[in-house]
């Protein structure tokens, strides 16, 4: 091969490594153009991805709120009918006292934290005969008047369910005998007299409670009498008739002094004396009213 053919040779060659090298930079800068737009894309792919999920949440967000419920409304119970008491010494005629306590001077009004829940008074009466002995009668009225309560109930609920209380405390006092019961109509809207004989050592006591429900107030009215130092003993259905109409004045008293029953408004905290049970003074007074007397 002579020198100029060889020369030849070595020029194309040269030129073809020329032309592969252009080549292979222009690959390059092709790849490296496209290696630099792929970040471009992924910054804006998750651009927007993550904008749509904004947008998601946004709006399940939207969704959960509007479809979430609104606040429970507050928890109500019926109000309460009567809201206060009448002055409980004042609850019976002077003609019905001198019935019932014809020797009585005045009545002991009871003490109380809240007249308007809770009151009472008591009367006393000896009619001494002399040698022909005393006869004896003891009078108890007891008032007590329930708010209505969202945590316990309406106040003629509690006032039910404590008349029931009553009426079983009547029913089991210690020593009590030949214990009857009645029901009394026309008294609110529910009335029940017990009548028992208790054995005192002062004497033979006859006892009459009579319970009884209106609205949310419960009357107890306790009433006994005893002959003493030889005295008979009074007649148990005399002392009933009179018990009875006198629970019905008291009834009637109670609606007087709300004006006939005007409904009130529920109270959120119950009275303190209205939570409380009054003392069971009809079990224990007879023998101590009796022998404070006699």
């Amino acid at each position: 091969m002579s020198e100029g053919t060889m020369q030849r040779a070595a020029d194309r060659d040269q030129h073809d490594r020329r032309d592969q090298r252009e080549r292979r930079a222009r690959g390059l800068r092709r790849a490296l153009v496209s290696a630099a737009a792929v970040p471009v894309m992924l910054v804006a792919a998750g651009c927007s991805s993550s904008d749509s999920g904004s947008e998601d949440k946004a709006a399940d967000s939207g969704t959960k709120t509007s479809a979430s419920p609104s606040d429970s409304p507050s928890p109500t119970v019926q109000a309460a009918v009567y809201k206060s008491l009448p002055e409980p010494c004042k609850v019976l005629s002077k003609k019905s006292l001198e019935d019932l306590v014809p020797q009585a001077k005045s009545g002991k009004k009871g003490s109380s934290d809240d007249a308007s829940t809770r009151a009472s008074c008591s009367w006393s009466s000896l009619d001494n005969n002399g040698v022909k002995g005393s006869q004896f009668r003891w009078l108890n009225v007891s008032l007590l008047r329930f708010e209505s309560d969202v945590t316990r109930g309406s106040g003629d609920k509690l006032a039910q369910d404590y008349y029931e209380t009553q009426l079983g405390d009547a029913k089991s006092v210690s020593g009590a005998k030949n214990i009857k019961s009645e029901p009394v109509a026309g008294v609110g809207d529910e009335a029940t007299a017990v009548r028992y004989d208790l054995k005192k050592k002062e004497g033979s006591f006859k006892q009459e409670t009579v319970v009884a429900r209106v609205e949310n107030v419960v009357v107890t009215l306790d009433y006994n009498g005893a002959g003493l130092a030889g005295e008979k003993t009074p007649s148990a259905d005399t002392l009933n008739k009179l018990a009875q109409k006198a629970v019905k004045e008291v009834v009637a008293a109670v609606a007087k002094e709300n004006d006939g029953g005007a409904a009130g408004t529920p109270s959120g905290t119950p009275s303190k004396s209205a939570s409380q049970s009054p003392s069971k003074q009809a079990s224990s007074s007879p023998s101590k009213s009796a022998s404070n007397k006699s």
